[in-house]
């Protein structure tokens, strides 16, 4: 049987590879203007409105009827669909897409990523490498609920204020980041985002990316990898992966990489590297 892979536009896919999912797009509201995340607003105007304006953008899940229109199309092409989603523990996205998944009989299979991004991202790939390999719906979703305990994102951000602007933290924790050129290293964890330290300034912010991942158990270069940045450059990411080359060498050829999408950027703001991937077991 058939199956089709549908990711909301938190899930921030390499570009060589979106063409492969089916895309539900959040929305992000700058005063009375509203956009579709990836579709009517690109990271070039994101960032000069993210500038211009005087407040934070906010952002919005998308409808059930929006995942129910994309499952429609995706169902006239394939027999069943895997819908993955960011964590519903930051979102109503989730909730969004059950619902609708409810008019498809058992066709439609939602996962909770308990994640965002491109820790989603990864998951969205293994998803697909299982559709790939002829694997049903219902395995595939039960598969994902299993590997999603394994997956790692952890992050390096140029301060907490976006976060705090957003209400994902306390004023407290985002006063003490901020403190000294303090760069916060934090890490999605059950669902929610969670600081996991704080170092002056970036080279030690990027050793301290590299002390977690070998925490977490190193990677599993036999799964899906990548990572992603904020901002219009990738240049503090290229830093990053000069300075933990050790992590990667023998293992890759080349790191992918992708652009972190205009939802996610609203809370964490330019400046953040981050990385997802797979624990070794």
């Amino acid at each position: 049987m058939s199956v089709r892979i549908v990711i909301d536009s938190t899930c921030d896919i390499p570009a060589n590879l979106k063409s492969r999912f089916a895309i539900v797009p959040l929305t992000v509201t700058f005063g009375s203007e509203s956009y579709l995340d990836g579709v009517t607003i690109d990271h070039q105007r994101f960032y000069e409105m993210l500038v211009e304006s005087d407040a934070l953008p906010t952002t919005s899940q998308p409808s059930p009827d929006a995942f129910s229109r994309v499952f429609r199309q995706a169902l006239r092409d394939c027999d069943e669909v895997v819908c993955l989603t960011v964590s519903s523990r930051l979102s109503g996205t989730c909730q969004s897409a059950t619902i609708a998944a409810e008019d498809y009989e058992g066709r439609v299979h939602v996962v909770d990523t308990l994640n965002v991004a491109i820790g989603e991202a990864i998951l969205a790939q293994l998803a697909l490498q299982l559709a790939d390999s002829g694997m049903c719906a219902a395995d595939i979703a039960s598969r994902l609920l299993e590997e999603r305990a394994n997956v790692h994102l952890i992050a390096m951000l140029d301060t907490l204020e976006y976060l705090k602007r957003g209400g994902r933290i306390s004023r407290a924790a985002a006063f003490t980041g901020g403190l000294l050129s303090i760069k916060p290293v934090i890490e999605i964890r059950d669902g929610e985002i969670g600081i996991l330290g704080k170092a002056r300034g970036s080279r030690q912010g990027n050793n301290l990316l590299v002390k977690e991942i070998q925490t977490a158990g190193g990677v599993d270069f036999n799964k899906p990898l990548l990572l992603g940045f904020t901002g219009l450059s990738d240049a503090l990411l290229r830093k990053y992966i000069e300075d933990s080359c050790e992590l990667w060498q023998g293992h890759v050829t080349e790191l992918p990489c992708a652009h972190i999408g205009s939802v996610v950027r609203t809370h964490a703001g330019p400046g953040a590297v981050a990385v997802a991937f797979f624990a070794a077991k």
